[in-house]
């Protein structure tokens, strides 16, 4: 089990908890906010994190974020760097607003969960790739 030091910097909010089986953690406004449709703004989320050596956290929105706030997070996900972990390396949320919405202190915004960083990789060119090719792109396999 790894450890996440944690320090709230908005005391009143509900304390994070990772959900057994659960594989995401959310994450809550840690102020009011009102947006205006196509206002963007960073959404504080009230904590800073030293992840544990050899790992980075990633934020995405909830699946009920737009539904309920017309929120959309603008990086897609978010990624959280290992080494952004001092005591005042307050988490956010970046936010772009598609219709008027008032976010309320504590509305559970966005989610994360903590990955290994990237292996260290070497890429080699070749005149050719030895496995067969499937056409098409991705994995449809179609034109």
């Amino acid at each position: 089990m790894e450890t996440i030091k944690i320090r709230y910097l908005t005391e009143d909010l509900p304390r994070i908890a990772a959900i057994p089986g659960g594989d995401w953690i959310d994450l809550r406004a840690a102020e009011e906010i009102s947006l205006q449709q196509g206002e963007y703004r960073l959404i504080p989320l009230g904590v800073a994190m030293q992840l544990p050596e050899g790992y980075e956290a990633h934020i995405a929105p909830r699946s009920s974020t737009f539904k309920n706030f017309g929120l959309l997070q603008v990086n897609g996900v978010g990624v959280v760097d290992g080494r952004y972990c001092g005591d005042h390396d307050q988490w956010y949320a970046p936010m772009l607003a598609t219709r008027a919405v008032t976010i309320k202190k504590g509305d559970r915004i966005c989610q994360f969960r903590i990955m290994k960083n990237q292996p260290e990789i070497c890429f080699e060119a070749v005149e050719h790739l030895s496995a067969e090719d499937r056409g098409g792109f991705g994995s449809t396999g179609i034109c």
